[in-house]
């Protein structure tokens, strides 16, 4: 059996380059940069980054055209393609990249409204927030308030059995 998986967690590199193909289907191209740390044998904290092109396709495309931005959180899940061409000067050139089939938003920064809580394209939930993308709590007063913990359904762990009719979504 064979895989070509890919999931990547990071940051926009610069703002997404939204391109349409002769057919009219949308392209976008990001860099998304992830971070690795960890501790050496001398103690010393180490860090190293390692940068990413993706390319997106259709709808996909036209969401990361739209709400990703240079520094923006995104979660990227996709498979690997190497593709070569012959630059213009004659020279034979390769490069890999993350062809996308999924995208999840980032948390918003604190500025840009929204609450804070990440959104999702491409189904799941957003990460960074820890709740659903799309919330069936509704909200008394201010749209981007967070529910009150008397607002949020609990489940009882400790019962024996977990009924479908306790389940809040």
């Amino acid at each position: 059996m064979d895989l070509n998986k890919v999931i990547l967690v990071g940051r926009v590199t610069a703002d997404p380059q939204v391109r349409s193909t002769p057919g009219g289907q949308s392209v976008t191209t990001i860099g998304v940069a992830t971070n690795r740390t960890w501790t050496d044998k001398a103690g010393q904290r180490q860090e190293q980054t390692e940068f990413h092109n993706v390319v997106l396709w259709g709808r996909t495309a036209e969401i990361a055209g739209q709400y990703l931005t240079k520094g923006a959180m995104v979660l990227i899940e996709g498979r690997l393609q190497t593709r070569s061409w012959t630059d213009k000067n004659g020279q034979q050139r390769k490069t890999t990249e993350v062809m996308a089939e999924r995208m999840q938003l980032g948390p918003r920064a604190a500025n840009a409204g929204g609450g804070g809580q990440g959104g999702s394209y491409g189904g799941g939930k957003s990460f960074g927030s820890g709740a659903p993308a799309s919330s069936s709590v509704s909200h008394s007063g201010d749209a981007d308030a967070a529910p009150s913990l008397d607002e949020i359904p609990v489940i009882n762990l400790e019962d024996d059995e977990i009924k479908p009719e306790d389940i809040p979504f």
